[in-house]
């Protein structure tokens, strides 16, 4: 991996969650009006504590690259459901581009199930960690 690749994977997953934890935070400054918006859209404002949940620690996991995969997944699939409950009037111009913004955060976020965290990562710690190991039991055997 170059060190440009290196630099770019938390980078990426920075940017790419910055918008979940601010949107997490936001909903919590905001709650009874964010309640009501989910409602006037059809959704159960009583799922607005599941949401903050998913927004804040996916959101958080990714930048930290702990379970980046799993979170990734999910915050995916959410990006692409919040996306239809909530900008799937296609005949408006501005709530295609923020779908659209939707379905390309839930593309960047496949890109990382795909690759993984990358080394400035929990995860890739981990990894590295366990590789040593295992090389360390198989040179001792």
């Amino acid at each position: 991996m170059t060190t440009l690749q290196s630099l770019a994977a938390p980078l990426g997953r920075i940017l790419l969650s910055l918008i979940f934890v601010q949107s997490g935070i936001g909903k919590i400054a905001q709650y009874a009006g964010t309640q009501g918006y989910m409602e006037s859209a059809g959704v159960p404002g009583a799922l607005l504590p599941l949401v903050i949940a998913v927004e804040l620690a996916g959101g958080l996991a990714v930048i930290l690259g702990w379970q980046a995969r799993l979170a990734a997944f999910l915050l995916a699939g959410f990006s692409l459901l919040s996306g239809l409950l909530f900008h799937g009037n296609f005949a408006d111009q501005m709530q295609m581009i923020l779908f659209m913004k939707n379905v390309a955060l839930a593309g960047g976020f496949l890109m990382i199930v795909s690759h993984g965290a990358g080394p400035f990562s929990i995860d890739g710690v981990r990894r590295t960690r366990i590789i040593g190991t295992q090389a360390r039991v198989a040179a001792s055997s």
